[in-house]
């Protein structure tokens, strides 16, 4: 088995495309096509996590955060990002960074806080838009089922809680094939009118190499006619953050004991009490402020995030209870998620939950 096998597993839980363009995911630092030794799951790849992989006989370090943020201009060991991608190159370890695209899936990191709470009704907060494709295709008809189905077979038209999900509808098509052309159908110089079946379906946008795979598969076209555009729907599934119902309410105080206790912080920053129970809560691992909107919109409770400033407060309106519960601390069951995940399928090597705390952040 080589890394990359553990990539291509990694990409069915997060694909990329679904990263934030700002961002900086997939494989760092390394060579993917290497055998596999073990591998090490961290939420930050510094050069003390490079060492435990080291001790640990990995050659593959899951990260969530990407070391390689901003580029390099050069890389002699002045600082804690170089110093960790030259001990990952000096000992041949590949270090590979999910960040936003597993930030964007609803059982992501903030699906994982979810978990951790208990909460129940999961939905999406900040769901995508641009995210869904729609792919329309001209068959001859007695062709049409089987290129539908094979549309359906690479992950076309699945649309929330349905599948096989398309719209056809019939016509004729024209064409007149040139000295060049080998057609399946109507012969060289003349006009070939040919009943088709127009098929439209919708997808994921990061199906969309398989889905054209199928289709030229299939199609009996030497030329296939197609049309594809990117939609403004959102995805109900894809997004940042996410909101569900504890199984009883709880007073806002009793509400940030839970906290403290789960993701295991001390000190927790937050908005006016109001004097309300807490019932809905909407999350989003990392920094969120940018989602109290959301938070207020789906009339949640309590809206549990990090890195909120000053000004960030004044946003509650007297309406919602704002917890800021660190950046780490918010974050720090993504590794579990990790191990999960790949331990259910890996079970020929080691997958290792870091033992390093890499949480930067203090409190006195």
């Amino acid at each position: 088995m080589i890394i990359r096998d553990v990539i291509n597993y990694l990409e069915e839980l997060a694909p990329l495309s679904y990263a934030e363009d700002f961002d900086n995911v997939g494989v760092l630092v390394g060579d993917a096509e290497m055998p596999l030794t073990n591998v090490l799951v961290t939420l930050d790849t510094l050069e003390s996590t490079v060492e435990e992989a080291i001790a640990a006989n990995c050659n593959l370090i899951v990260s969530f955060h990407p070391i390689l943020f901003k580029g390099l201009k050069r890389i002699t060991g002045q600082n804690y990002v170089e110093k960790a991608v030259i001990k990952a190159i000096k000992n041949d370890i590949v270090i590979y960074a999910m960040h936003t695209a597993l930030d964007n899936m609803k059982l992501g990191v903030s699906g994982k806080m979810a978990e951790m709470l208990g909460l129940s009704n999961i939905q999406v907060l900040v769901p995508k838009s641009k995210v869904i494709k729609k792919l329309l295709t001209y068959v001859p008809h007695d062709y049409a089922e089987k290129v539908r189905q094979a549309l359906f077979n690479a992950g076309a038209g699945q649309i929330g809680n349905y599948d096989n999900c398309s719209f056809s509808s019939g016509g004729i098509g024209t064409y007149i094939p040139n000295e060049k052309a080998k057609p399946t159908i109507g012969a060289i110089g003349k006009l070939q009118e040919e009943s088709e079946t127009a098929i439209t379906v919708t997808f994921e946008k990061h199906l969309e190499k398989a889905v054209l795979r199928a289709l030229f598969k299939e199609h009996p076209y030497e030329e296939v006619a197609f049309e594809m555009s990117t939609l403004d729907n959102i995805h109900q599934n894809i997004g940042l953050g996410v909101y569900g119902d504890l199984h009883e309410d709880l007073n806002e105080k009793a509400f940030m004991k839970v906290l403290k206790k789960t993701f295991k912080t001390g000190n927790i920053r937050h908005s006016q009490l109001l004097d309300k129970p807490i019932r809905k809560v909407a999350l989003l691992g990392g920094s969120g402020s940018f989602a109290i909107k959301n938070a207020l919109m789906v009339q949640a409770d309590a809206f549990v995030s990090a890195d909120f400033k000053y000004h960030d407060f004044f946003n509650a309106e007297n309406k919602i209870l704002i917890t800021d519960i660190g950046h780490y601390e918010s974050e720090q069951y993504t590794k579990n998620l990790l191990v999960e995940y790949l331990t259910k399928k890996f079970t020929n090597f080691a997958i290792i939950l870091a033992k390093t705390n890499t949480n930067p952040i203090y409190n006195y």
